[in-house]
């Protein structure tokens, strides 16, 4: 099996696996958020072990180990992206399973579960036509001031949304333009999606416009900006002006 059909077929199962767990009637709530994580994480810890014994590995509920550090390969992954909203039944949550080789996300792959969709960076798919008015993913709780302000200069609407994964993934199925934050995530958020999306031609950076690099001691990202590549100039030269200047 491949890289990315690995990638593809454990987000896949570990998302019905999820879906399973909810369904069962079990849980609600915080707990319900808790015991998806945890058997999500047991899954794919241990299938990716099993197939991938010489790889690195970094996932969001596992402590992390350092000695990925000193591998090339590094599968960086997120059992339940959005365990709010997976807790709250809702659609807005995924799976994230990427492989970066020398700090470069060159495979991934997105589950939507709630919507029955599989994203992949090896099955790329022909962006849709750009939304009139432009459309920026926010989150649903608490939307960056910094998305606000540049969504209102490109006169674009606020599309409140919950995961990262889900919010990313609107922008490769057309259904968002924008997908800019800043209030800090870890490399588990955004490895897969970002894999994906570069896969789809999008635009994806840190809001300084430098790259993203994953498998870092730190595993705090900031920032980052994914968008249709037409927009970045004017979305980073936004952003740009909003950063306070030194005297």
């Amino acid at each position: 099996m491949t890289d990315a059909d690995l990638a593809a077929h454990l987000a896949e199962v570990a998302g019905r696996i999820l879906l399973e767990v909810r369904g069962s009637g079990v849980f609600s709530g915080k707990a319900l958020g808790k015991a998806g994580d945890q058997t999500a994480n047991q899954f794919l810890v241990h299938a990716l072990r099993e197939q991938r014994p010489g790889d690195g590995l970094l996932s969001e509920e596992e402590k992390d180990n350092f000695e990925r550090l000193a591998h090339s390969r590094v599968w960086i992954v997120d059992p339940v992206d959005g365990t709010r909203e997976y807790g709250e039944e809702r659609t807005d949550w995924a799976v994230h399973v990427a492989l970066a080789v020398d700090g470069v996300p060159v495979h991934g792959a997105v589950a939507l579960p709630g919507l029955g969709a599989v994203l992949r960076s090896d099955r790329p798919a022909p962006l849709p036509p750009a939304n009139s008015p432009l459309r920026m993913v926010v989150s649903r709780t608490r939307p960056a001031a910094e998305a606000v302000a540049v969504a209102e200069a490109l006169g674009a609407e606020l599309v409140p949304m919950g995961s990262a994964g889900a919010k990313a993934m609107a922008v490769v199925r057309g259904e968002a333009d924008i997908y800019l934050h800043t209030g800090g995530q870890f490399e588990w958020d955004s490895c897969a999606p970002v894999a994906v999306a570069l896969a789809h031609g999008l635009h994806c950076s840190r809001t300084d416009g430098s790259p993203l690099v994953y498998n870092q001691s730190d595993t705090y990202m900031p920032d980052l900006l994914i968008c249709r590549a037409d927009l970045a100039e004017q979305v980073l030269r936004l952003v740009t002006a909003l950063q306070p200047q030194a005297d």
